[in-house]
């Protein structure tokens, strides 16, 4: 009996997404033991202080022909970015790493919500159903016995930064394909290190 048709096969690309989410998920953890040694802010600032640096050393010979629109799209976009990673960071330290992580996954499907309420860009049919589904997983993580409105503030301040999750992805997209992705990077990273 050959079991040759029951062999598992995964494409290099799915190992390296898999590899990545994994990553991403251990960091919850990470960042929850980190900010018992600091304060959130800090850590934070920190962290985006030493990606700032990083890719501007890489990016130096760009960075010269910074534009002012690439200026504004780098601290718009630093500015959510900071708020995001600042809230996610304070929520953590009264709330497990696990909630966390869920209710920081709601910025998946608040991204097309908040596409039409600010730029009036229509969600289609499957992100509506993401929408509906993710409100609801949420008021069941609250517990049977609460609703929405019931998150303590842990869970709030987190929903709030995943709300600045979504704003960053939002003005990532409005300024893509008009700005110097390098310069940009470099301009939201400091931004983020120093809000």
């Amino acid at each position: 009996m050959s079991l040759s048709r029951y062999a598992f096969s995964i494409k290099p690309q799915e190992a390296i997404l898999i590899l990545i989410t994994m990553f991403w998920g251990g960091t919850f953890l990470a960042v929850q033991y980190a900010v018992t040694q600091s304060g959130p802010f800090f850590f934070v600032g920190l962290r985006f202080a030493t990606a700032a640096l990083a890719v501007a050393l890489i990016s130096l010979k760009t960075l010269r022909g910074l534009t002012l629109t690439e200026l504004k799209a780098g601290l718009a976009i630093g500015v959510a970015i900071a708020m995001g990673y600042s809230l996610q960071t304070w929520g953590l330290q009264t709330i497990p790493s696990s909630k966390s992580a869920f209710i920081t996954a709601m910025y998946v499907p608040l991204v097309p919500l908040l596409q039409w309420l600010c730029l009036r860009r229509m969600p289609g049919m499957m992100s509506c159903i993401g929408i509906v589904l993710a409100f609801i997983g949420l008021i069941l993580l609250a517990g049977p016995e609460d609703n929405l409105l019931a998150l303590g503030p842990g869970e709030m301040i987190t929903l709030v930064g995943a709300v600045a999750i979504a704003a960053e992805i939002i003005l990532i997209s409005a300024w893509a394909g008009k700005v110097d992705v390098k310069r940009v990077t470099v301009v939201q990273l400091a931004t983020a290190s120093l809000v």
